[in-house]
Parts: C-alpha cells; sequence; structure tokens
C-alpha cells in the first residue's frame, strides 16, 4: 500500500484513480478550442455496445445515470468522452517529484502524460487529443484516471500494458523491462480503413494514437520546428542562388495545429516571409499569442498587402493567416505574389473528421457538415483539394519549389481527382520533403529527431543540457567525416540559438538532430551530469517517430526508399521489440500516425537517465540499435548514403554485421527481353 497520509489533494486525486462517488457532471468549458463532431457511424445494436463498454469502468449503481449521459455524448460529440471524470486540477508537467510514485520511472511516465494533455500543448484537451485532428493519449477520462493510479503504484518490477488508450493493467516482469508497453490502433489489417478508425473508435475499443501523443514523447510544436527548419533551410538552398539568402523571399504553408504550429517559427530561424493560413480562429490566435507567430492577419486584401511590402523591404516575418489556404494559393497567383517555397501541413490523414476545411464554408458550417452529411462534406474536401491542387501547379510552372510535407496532401489530392501525378505510373508530380532532403540527408546517415527532457522543470537544467549537447556535438565535428559536416553545423548552430528562439512550450523540452554517435555520446553526458548533480533531476531521452528507424511510410518517412520494400513495416516492428529488451523505459507502436490510419505503421520510446551505471548501459545499447537498425534496412535498399554510414559503424563497431547488397549494373538489366 502507498502511505498517503502525507500526499496534497493532487496526489490524493492521482492515487484514488475512478472517484469513490460520483462527481457531479460538469459543463462544457467555454472558450476551448474543441474537437469536431465526429460522424454518427453507429447502428442501434452498436452504440448500445458503445455505451456498455463504457459503462464497465464503474460500479453497477452508478450504471443507469451514466448511461443517459454517454449516449447523450456519443449523439452529441460521436464519442464518449466522460467529461465528468475529467479531474479538477490542473494538467500540466510537474516536477518529477510532485508525482506520488513507488517508481521514479513511473513518475517520468505520468510526467510525460500530463505534458502531452497540458492546455498550452494540447490541440483538444477537453478530449485528450494532443494534436493532428484525433492524435489522442486516451479514448476517455476514465482511462486516463485509472492509468495514473497504476502509475503511481507500479514498481520497478511490474509493466503497465497500454491497448489503445486502455490500461490493461500491471503485470510482473523484471527491472529490465520496460515500464511500459504502448499499442495504438493496431488492427487486423483488413480493417483498417478510415471508416474503421471512426466505428472502433466510437464503440471504445481502439484509438489513433498518431505519433507521439499516445506514445506520451509530445514536446509541443518545439518537436516539428526543427525538423522544419532543416526541411526549409535546405529547400531555400535548392533554389537559391550562391550567396542569396532567404530574406524578402516567401514560404507559403497551412496549418497552425499542434504540429505544423511551428511553420512559421521555423521560416523566422530560417530567414524568410512566412505565411501560415489556418481556418480555425481559436488555433491561429494561440499560436500568435504563444509568439510562434509574428503577426496575426484576418483579411485576404490586408495580407497581400503585407506580403508586397514584405518582399520589398526584405523583411524576416512570419504571419498567421485567419483563412483558407486555396485563397491564398489563388490569390498569389492573381497578384503575381512569386512564392518561392510552398508546401501544406493541414491534418489530411484525417481528411474527413476536421483534418482539412473545403474552401468556401466556414469552420463552424464546415464542423457541422462532417456531423449531419459527410458525404457531402468528403465531396466539398475533394473538390478543394483539386482547386487547391491547380493553383499549386500554376506557381510551380513560374518556380515554385513545392514539396509534399508528408502530410498525405498529395495522396489525397491524387485520390480526389486533382492533377498531381507525375510521368511515371504511381509517382507523384511533387516530391515528398523525405525524398529530397532529409532521407538522403539526415535518415540515410542516422540523423533524425533525438529529444530530452528536465523532469526538474527547471529552465537552469535545460540550459546546462543544451550546453552539454553543444559541447559534445562541437567535439564529434572535430573528427566527422566530411559527408556528415553540414549536418553537425545546422545542428551545432540550432542547439547553440535554442534558447533565445523561446522554443519551450509544456515541459522544459528540447530536440535535434542527432546520429547514433551524437545520441548516445549526449545521453551518457547527462547521466554523468544527473550522477554528479550537476542536473538536478532525471532526464527523459525520446524522439519523434518520424526517425531513421521508427516510422513504416511509403508516403513519408520511408519514401526514399525504392526496393519495394516501403510498403512493408518490419523495420518499425523490430525497432519497437529491438528497444525493448535493450533498455527503453517504455515503448509505442501504432498503426496510423502523420498520413494516415492504415497508411503507416510506427513505433517510438522513452528512456529515463537517473544517473545510474544501469542508465549508463542501457543507453548505449538501446540508442546504437534505434538507429542502426534504420540504417541497416536503409543500406539494404541500395541507398547510398545509408551504405556509407552502416560500413562506417561496422568498422567502428565489430559485433555489428549487417548484410550488405550487392550492386547490380543497369546495363545488365537493359539487356535482358521482357
Amino acid at each position: 500500500m502507498i502511505t498517503t497520509t502525507n500526499f496534497n489533494k493532487f496526489q490524493l486525486d492521482i492515487v484514488q484513480g475512478i472517484p469513490e462517488q460520483l462527481p457531479d457532471k460538469k459543463s462544457y468549458p467555454a472558450g476551448v478550442n474543441r474537437a469536431p463532431k465526429r460522424k454518427d457511424i453507429l447502428s442501434k445494436e452498436e452504440k448500445k455496445l458503445a455505451i456498455r463498454n463504457a459503462l464497465r469502468y464503474f460500479p453497477k449503481n452508478w450504471h443507469e445515470e451514466l448511461s443517459k449521459e454517454f449516449l447523450d455524448e456519443l449523439k452529441h460529440y460521436g464519442r464518449i468522452y466522460m467529461y465528468r471524470f475529467k479531474p479538477d486540477y490542473k494538467i500540466y508537467a510537474r516536477p518529477i517529484e510532485a508525482y506520488p510514485a513507488k517508481s521514479p520511472k513511473a513518475a517520468a511516465i505520468m510526467l510525460m502524460i500530463q505534458n502531452n494533455l497540458d492546455p498550452a500543448v494540447a490541440q483538444h484537451p477537453e478530449e485528450l487529443i494532443t494534436y493532428g485532428g484525433n492524435g489522442a493519449v486516451f479514448q476517455n477520462w476514465a482511462q486516463y484516471l485509472l492509468t495514473m493510479k497504476y502509475l503511481s503504484q507500479m514498481t520497478d518490477e511490474q509493466t503497465l500494458h497500454m491497448y489503445s488508450g486502455h490500461p490493461m493493467g500491471l503485470f510482473p516482469s523484471s527491472k529490465d523491462a520496460p515500464r511500459a508497453i504502448v499499442t495504438n490502433g493496431m488492427m487486423v489489417p483488413n480493417y483498417s480503413k478510415p471508416d474503421d478508425l471512426e466505428k472502433f473508435n466510437a464503440l471504445g475499443v481502439t484509438q489513433y494514437g498518431q505519433m507521439t501523443a499516445g506514445s506520451y514523447m509530445y514536446i509541443g510544436p518545439q518537436g516539428i520546428v526543427h525538423g522544419t527548419t532543416i526541411t526549409l533551410m535546405n529547400a531555400f538552398r535548392k533554389i537559391l542562388k550562391k550567396n542569396e539568402d532567404s530574406k524578402g523571399k516567401i514560404f507559403l504553408t497551412s496549418g497552425l495545429g499542434g504540429m505544423s504550429g511551428a511553420q512559421p517559427k521555423a521560416g523566422d530561424i530560417t530567414g524568410c516571409i512566412t505565411v501560415c493560413a489556418e481556418v480555425n480562429e481559436k488555433a491561429a490566435v494561440k499560436r500568435h499569442k504563444q509568439g510562434w507567430a509574428s503577426i496575426l492577419i484576418k483579411d485576404l486584401d490586408e495580407l497581400v498587402k503585407r506580403v508586397k511590402k514584405a518582399q520589398h523591404d526584405l523583411e524576416v516575418l512570419s504571419i498567421a493567416f485567419h483563412g483558407n489556404i486555396v485563397d491564398v494559393w489563388e490569390r498569389f497567383d492573381q497578384e503575381n505574389i512569386f512564392v518561392h517555397v510552398g508546401s501544406d501541413q493541414t491534418s489530411l490523414h484525417n481528411p474527413w473528421s476536421g483534418g482539412y476545411y473545403p474552401v468556401g464554408l466556414s469552420f463552424e458550417e464546415a464542423n457541422e457538415l462532417i456531423s449531419t452529411d459527410p458525404a457531402l462534406f468528403k465531396e466539398k474536401v475533394q473538390e478543394s483539394l483539386r482547386r487547391q491542387a491547380k493553383s499549386i501547379n500554376k506557381h510551380a510552372a513560374k518556380g515554385t519549389y513545392f514539396f509534399d510535407y508528408g502530410n498525405a496532401f498529395l495522396l489525397e489530392a491524387s485520390r480526389a481527382g486533382a492533377d498531381v501525378m507525375g510521368e511515371k505510373e504511381g509517382e507523384f508530380r511533387y516530391p515528398t520533403y523525405v525524398q529530397d532532403i532529409l532521407g538522403p540527408m539526415c535518415f540515410d546517415y542516422g540523423f533524425g529527431p533525438f529529444r530530452w527532457v528536465c523532469t526538474s522543470g527547471n529552465p537552469e537544467d535545460l540550459d546546462k543540457s543544451d550546453q552539454i549537447a553543444m559541447e559534445v556535438l562541437t567535439e564529434i565535428q572535430k573528427n566527422a567525416p566530411e559527408e556528415i559536416q553540414l549536418q553537425m553545423n545546422d545542428n551545432i548552430i540550432w542547439i547553440k540559438n535554442a534558447k533565445q528562439n523561446k522554443l519551450v512550450v509544456g515541459s522544459q523540452a528540447r530536440i535535434l538532430y542527432a546520429d547514433a554517435e551524437g545520441r548516445a555520446k549526449i545521453a551518457a553526458a547527462f547521466n554523468d551530469a544527473i550522477a554528479r548533480g550537476h542536473i538536478s533531476a532525471p532526464i527523459v531521452l525520446g524522439r519523434d517517430h518520424h526517425d531513421v528507424s521508427g516510422t513504416d511510410s511509403p508516403y513519408r518517412e520511408t519514401s526514399n526508399i525504392y526496393d519495394g520494400s516501403q510498403f512493408t513495416a518490419d523495420m518499425s516492428i523490430h525497432n519497437v521489440i529491438g528497444d525493448s529488451f535493450r533498455g527503453a523505459t517504455w515503448v509505442s507502436i501504432h498503426n496510423g500516425g502523420g498520413v494516415g490510419w492504415g497508411e503507416v505503421s510506427n513505433g517510438g520510446f522513452g528512456m529515463v537517465l537517473d544517473g545510474t551505471e544501469e542508465a549508463d548501459r542501457q543507453l548505449r545499447s538501446m540508442l546504437f540499435y534505434d538507429v542502426n537498425n534504420g540504417i541497416a534496412r536503409r543500406s539494404w535498399a541500395r541507398n547510398k548514403e545509408a551504405l556509407f554510414a552502416i560500413k562506417r559503424e561496422m568498422d567502428r563497431s565489430p559485433n555489428l554485421k549487417v548484410t550488405l547488397p550487392q550492386l547490380v549494373e543497369n546495363d545488365l538489366l537493359d539487356k535482358l527481353e521482357f
């Protein structure tokens, strides 16, 4: 039993889990960014099943009252969120010692869960959705309460097993086992179409964990700012003349939700004019208030005038525009405003439930249509995608460099009949950013989004960790080969300037791109600093699933793999299994994420550094595998950068033996008669 004598109210509520007394029904808070109503997809019998499934969390004497309430939620929201059971305390990443826990590692997981649900971080916190329109931490508030209770009870010889937000329970394990195993949306393959998600999520038996939402590793927009910055810097490098900079040059894009709110900040760091359109006024205002965009504009005429001035004055400026991106593309074409770089970051992995809003409808009208006439809403979305693609093509004909930012824009546009296909069968007219930039420049060399969270909540610890990371990278760069000097230099500049760019939202967290050597050496230096008391509390390591090894996604992370295996999911499965017995504190594997349900398999991890020798041993083993698993797969696909990287690693690590491909001359195949 946990001794609760000295616990405060917050800690007592955590330990209690499902309350002993039925709490009063809550009214929905005013002014919050609420999730759109999901479409009515269940039959009468299935609705009964959804309510039956929801009621099993609660005592039988509550069932009559709650059954009516849950039916009401199902009618009004398309889901049973159990608003009544949302706790009264504020949800945010507290210092690790604030959490009632037997295991410090369990406390770290509690901190990360609360960070994902912090209203300053989460897109739809009342519905437990972190980002992407449907990227959920839990399906309902009962799951949250039970999970936090289990974590408060957990010892270092137990593992919590999470089934799509549902805490199946604590199972005996060992100190070397992960403290949590997380799965989200893992469906039998034939039941992985978009409507399957809608149906089974409404039934309360699965959820869309996105990438870092359902794996408790989201750190706010900062998590994607770095990747967007690297992408944008190199996009401009592709099109600018020698000695020409990006001042006064335009980056046009859309989406200011949890992930894509990073775009204007990345534009500022890159040094260009960023115009980011967002139909949800609350999201646009939120990002402007948080400082992620310089100015907020709500009128298209005013936008045109301000952009022309910024071009003339060679400004570095980020604009959050409250309006539809299609209108902006079309108007900029009419005004002959030259767009240097263009993309799209709306949540088109979720096109029929609020991930993309069609031009010609207000935000409110579109949300109403999602639930009242989903067929017409789909028609409007596809019409809008055709218009958007047509306008982008006009800009591209003038010289705009457009890339797909891995949000399924080209995929859904093609399904809508838009003119986005290339000359080769099955090939899009525009490349993905992984094909053109991040794949060959970063992932194939082993560079990806390494991140950490200082569990003390103390900004001074984050400052110290920044300094440590910069010193480690600077030392590695001295002997790094020419092939990765640019990547090393960009990341040293990034970490050097990270604090002044004010990237922290929620937890005291940081991200940078590093390879296996960099990640292990930085982590080891952190662990040593914790052991010496230089850093005052444990550090949680993690990464975005959008990485070298974590994700199999043919239209994004593995879109630069051309041997046919981009449609397989072996790598991500091996990654999560391999991490689990090499020292990860928790591991996760998801169906969907980034480009859509049924389109991708992705996995991640969390690792707690506590200053011990055990943590040092685990970090060296797990981080090495976590990266090199992906490089090995990429080298087998004949990617030349990955071949260079894995051969270099085998030279340094005698215990690593990777199967290498024998390269085939094109002339040999051309001589064959087919």
